[in-house]
């Protein structure tokens, strides 16, 4: 088993005068691993807003995506030049087929796309508890104590998201079952949607929730009680504190459903919230998340309805 646990380190800096100066400024990153986890998440977050970028304005301009709140304007914006990868996995995604029809590489296409939601979304509201974990760890190798690398707990928390995101692609193709002729980018029918946009507002009211949103406003405590300089245990406390950023923000999630999976709009305001919500304290933000949900639910069933 390869051994990921960071040396032992003083609070003197390593002598790195034997390399050269490309060697130094090398090996100077790799005794940083503050630097290196900011700079990954920092990466991957920016990269999953590009190609969820891509694939919106092409699903918009091609006619996939549907319209939804704030959606038609993707259709004005110039059309962008994509990878034939990315091609392909736009037509896996946004095809119109029964679900019978979906094959395991569409399956596995909507997995991703899923996550790249994920990523976008959840990671930045997990910076806070990245940024603590960072910090333990700087005391402890400051100490010469062990440290397994933040990277680790990233990938554990992570991991939570990519399981979250195959129930989420499963959901997909389940709803495309009920509108065969309609488009997965496009927003589900207005009842189903009612239903959704209900079931994610009364969660915002549930004490299910203000309790993993304490857990996820609090990761101080959980981190320094748990800490350990194996590397398996770090993996399993990211995806516990995953655990609890699931139960924050799985509703919300259900949103998307309603206004349109590819809608950019509505996942950077899901976003936002979901990171300002970890950081104010008391449960006004969520009850009034959770009250403007009820009231659109409502008026969409009337109006489904009548």
């Amino acid at each position: 088993m390869i051994n990921v646990a960071i040396q032992p380190m003083t609070g003197q800096s390593d002598d790195f005068s034997h390399l050269d100066r490309a060697g130094q400024a090398v090996a100077g990153v790799g005794a940083k691993p503050r630097f290196v986890v900011v700079a990954a998440t920092s990466g991957a977050v920016l990269l999953a807003w590009l190609l969820l970028a891509g694939m919106a304005v092409r699903g918009a301009q091609a006619g996939f995506a549907g319209t939804g709140p704030g959606g038609g304007l993707l259709q004005d914006l110039p059309a962008m030049p994509l990878p034939d990868f990315l091609e392909r996995f736009i037509a896996l995604c946004v095809g119109p087929a029964p679900f019978p029809a979906y094959s395991g590489s569409q399956f596995a296409a909507l997995i991703l796309m899923w996550f790249l939601m994920a990523v976008a979304t959840m990671l930045p509201s997990a910076a806070p508890m990245i940024r603590t974990y960072c910090e333990i760890a700087d005391t402890a190798r400051i100490k010469g104590e062990p440290v397994v690398h933040p990277l680790i707990l990233v990938v554990g928390y992570l991991t939570v998201w990519l399981v979250a995101s195959a129930v989420f692609a499963g959901l997909t193709l389940g709803l495309q079952t009920t509108n065969p002729g309609g488009q997965t980018f496009g927003p589900v029918n207005g009842v189903i949607a009612a239903v959704l946009l209900g079931a994610a507002g009364l969660y915002q009211f549930s004490g299910l929730k203000e309790a993993c949103l304490k857990k996820c406003r609090r990761p101080f405590s959980i981190l320094f009680a748990r800490w350990s300089d194996k590397p398996q245990r770090i993996f399993r406390l990211g995806v516990e504190q995953g655990i609890w950023c699931l139960g924050c923000c799985w509703a919300l999630m259900l949103v998307m459903f309603a206004v349109g999976i590819m809608n950019l709009f509505w996942m950077a305001l899901l976003g936002l919230f979901a990171v300002l919500e970890k950081q104010v304290n008391g449960r006004l933000s969520s009850r009034i998340a959770g009250a403007i949900l009820l009231v659109w639910a409502t008026a969409l069933l009337l109006v489904s309805l009548y």
